[in-house]
């Protein structure tokens, strides 16, 4: 397989994490969902005590951080903040709540970007996000942007969160992606968006195994 980089963006929930592992797995690469740098950031950000709305402080506290990717599984990398696992804490509703707030701001992004790309250096990464395409890696042989309707994303995060025990109403879930997607489309530092070299698949009514199948084979051609 020729591409070092493959780059995966869209909204939430439309799936990048599952398909990005899956790809991973299959390509024998390692995988890193961006997202989870931006919510174990902004866990250190509730546990400092930092005021969410002080964004000199934290800035000054995501230049300070150490950040590592450590194997989770063979081709699954999770992020290390200061030497500290806390994966298991990265989706409580209160860094669910926050992370919108601490990804958009400027110095935050600039600092998670290094460290994205330090990661990238090792070469055969798949890396999902909302701007990986655009931002974190433009020279990515391979760019995919995935997309599906609010409804069919809505469906798929009601049933991750039945799974996962909580408790929720679908109409809340799609008045929440569709704010989501309207603080992600419209943020001033590096909005939703597809790159102009992106291939865009519609992942409505496709397995996540198809979706992973047309991946693999655009990846087989380059």
């Amino acid at each position: 397989m020729k591409p070092q980089l493959i780059a995966i963006d869209g909204p939430v929930a439309v799936g990048k994490s599952t398909v990005g592992s899956m790809l991973a797995r299959r390509l024998g690469y390692v995988f890193f969902d961006t997202g989870m740098i931006y919510r174990a950031f902004t866990w250190k950000v509730l546990k400092s005590g930092v005021p969410p709305r002080d964004e000199e402080k934290i800035c000054q506290l995501a230049n300070t951080t150490k950040f590592e990717f450590v194997a989770v599984q063979e081709w699954l990398l999770s992020p290390l903040i200061d030497g500290e696992d806390v994966s298991s804490k990265l989706l409580c509703p209160e860094v669910e709540e926050q992370v919108p707030l601490t990804s958009k701001i400027a110095g935050v992004r600039q600092a998670l970007v290094l460290e994205q790309r330090r990661l990238a250096r090792r070469g055969k990464v798949v890396m999902a996000g909302r701007d990986i395409s655009t931002v974190v890696l433009p020279w990515a042989e391979l760019k995919i942007f995935l997309t599906a309707s609010t409804e069919e994303r809505a469906k798929r995060r009601y049933r991750e969160l039945l799974a996962r025990g909580v408790n929720a109403n679908l109409e809340t879930v799609i008045g929440d992606l569709k704010r989501r997607d309207e603080m992600d489309i419209r943020r001033a530092i590096s909005p939703l968006k597809p790159a102009e070299d992106a291939i865009i698949i519609n992942t409505e009514g496709l397995s996540l195994e198809q979706v992973v199948d047309k991946i693999y084979a655009l990846a087989a051609d380059l």
